[in-house]
């Protein structure tokens, strides 16, 4: 599975793991996944725009379990906003790339011993060097010359979910703030396919930026509470 096959939510997955010791450093890396796999899912005309709401084009399928999986999950569900389907069990679609991660070799299991007593597995990064590699390009796209409106719609998609998501492997938070304009001509880029497409791209940029305020807003009430 090359890098060219890779789909946007995979590509991700693995930028959120640190090439240096091979394991995840993504803080939001489940809501990452599920917002890129909408995004995806867009991008290659699945999803579109209804009141508010993804619905999946008639007879939709990608080939790809976990797009396909969500669009499934999606089209069986109530309709629900771009938003809330970021954040509605992101994890199903984080664990599904997982595991395709795990059998094309990129990353393997391992086991552990939680507390020194329950088993559990930890993930670990096969390929650093091939990973380090998207990593470079990935940050070529944020601090190249090149002009926004000639990057293709997925590297664009990737560095602004990236910077939405608070990926540092790709978008540090100094790069947040100096290439703040370039990322939001990456973003516009995003939406070059069509007006719907601009508009369900804002929304799930929106929708992601929003999930994660609420995720450290429940876990800054947990720590109180305690």
């Amino acid at each position: 599975m090359p890098n060219g096959s890779l789909s946007l939510a995979a590509s991700l997955y693995l930028l959120s793991y640190d090439p240096e010791t091979g394991r995840p450093a993504g803080a939001h890396t489940a809501l990452l996944v599920r917002a890129a796999a909408l995004t995806e899912l867009v991008q290659r005309g699945m999803l579109t725009d209804a009141d508010g709401s993804p619905c999946p084009v008639a007879d939709a399928a990608t080939g790809d379990q976990t797009l396909d999986g969500l669009l499934e999950l999606i089209g069986e569900s109530r309709p629900r906003s771009w938003q809330i389907w970021v954040g509605h069990q992101p994890r199903l679609t984080e664990h599904a790339v997982r595991d395709q991660m795990v059998a094309a070799g990129y990353v393997r299991a391992k086991g552990k011993r939680m507390l020194g007593l329950f088993p559990a597995k930890e993930y670990m990064l096969e390929r650093p060097d091939q990973v380090a590699g998207m990593r470079d390009d990935a940050v070529r796209v944020l601090h190249g010359e090149q002009p926004a409106a000639e990057v293709s719609e997925r590297d664009a998609a990737l560095v602004t979910l990236a910077a939405a998501g608070e990926l540092r492997s790709v978008v540090t938070a100094t790069d947040a703030k100096v290439r703040k304009r370039r990322i939001l001509e990456l973003g516009e880029r995003c939406g070059g396919m069509g007006p719907v497409l601009e508009k369900v791209i804002a929304q799930v940029r929106t929708a992601l930026a929003a999930a994660v305020v609420t995720a450290m807003l429940a876990s800054t009430t947990a720590v109180t509470a305690t």
